[in-house]
């Protein structure tokens, strides 16, 4: 039968505490077709696991997270993580660090609770699933730049983090028209395999309906769903294309298939290890 539902996740990487709430999870979910189940936001991870039980209830399903969700090294960064700086570098993409004293490690409990009710993380050295319900990483900036079908052929776009040339005064401005640009790219998704319809969904089509906020706090939450429909795309690529389309970062681990800390990764030919500098 394959996959039935690809999820994505933008996943809060602070669990918050006595004082303070998680910041908002975008969560995404896609059928075969491209369609959008459901998408939306929840708040900490037992709001989360219950939006995933109910998007995936029956049915084999392919979740992509974007947050670390096996984190083993003391120190430093994962060589994941490396290897997203080594081969998607000349686009100006790079991950943060990740270890064993990082604050910030929610999606290692995400998948703790995941793989204690039933589903299976996967690493994604052995190719695509092609049945129950998987769990694997991924990192939304290496499919804008990984994917050629959203254009981004000389950089990632300027939807989050100000590149120097832009002055913080004109910042604002700037990212909603570049998260504007990339809504748009996205919604000609609707033609790629595999497809996202973006206009499928109440939530989804308000992205095509309405320009993006300049204040802050609405800016995140857009940009919280974005990533989260960039993450079940992801997964519905990783399924359709694997390899052809893909790679696995952090694949020269030893630990047993299955286990290792890797980020399923969009790529072009020159981003692979052959094309990378």
């Amino acid at each position: 039968m394959g996959i039935e539902r690809f999820i994505g996740i933008d996943l809060a990487w602070a669990q918050g505490g006595a004082r303070s709430k998680p910041n908002e999870t975008g969560v995404a979910a896609i059928d075969g077709r491209g369609v959008v189940v459901d998408c939306g936001w929840t708040v900490g991870l037992e709001e989360t696991m219950g939006w995933l039980a109910e998007a995936t209830a029956g049915r084999s399903a392919l979740a992509f997270v974007d947050a670390p969700l096996v984190v083993d090294n003391p120190a430093g960064q994962r060589p994941c993580e490396r290897e997203v700086g080594q081969r998607y570098g000349r686009w100006k993409v790079s991950a943060n660090s990740t270890n064993l004293s990082s604050p910030r490690r929610a999606g290692v409990l995400l998948r703790a609770l995941l793989q204690e009710s039933g589903w299976t993380y996967d690493d994604g050295r052995s190719g695509p699933p092609t049945g129950g319900k998987v769990v694997s990483e991924c990192y939304p900036y290496t499919t804008l730049v990984g994917a050629f079908e959203l254009g981004y052929d000389q950089e990632r776009p300027a939807y989050k983090r100000r590149p120097a040339r832009v002055p913080s005064a004109q910042w604002r401005a700037v990212r909603a028209e570049e998260c504007d640009t990339l809504i748009a790219r996205m919604a000609g998704l609707a033609t790629a395999d595999p497809p996202l319809l973006l206009s499928s969904h109440t939530v989804s089509r308000r992205l095509l309906d309405e320009p993006s906020p300049q204040p802050a706090a609405d800016y995140k939450h857009r940009e919280d769903l974005i990533d989260a429909l960039l993450c079940a795309w992801t997964a519905a690529l990783w399924s359709r294309h694997g390899p052809a389309r893909c790679q696995v970062l952090g694949a020269d681990s030893l630990l047993p298939l299955g286990s290792a800390p890797t980020i399923i990764a969009p790529a072009r030919p020159e981003q692979t290890r052959r094309g990378a500098s």
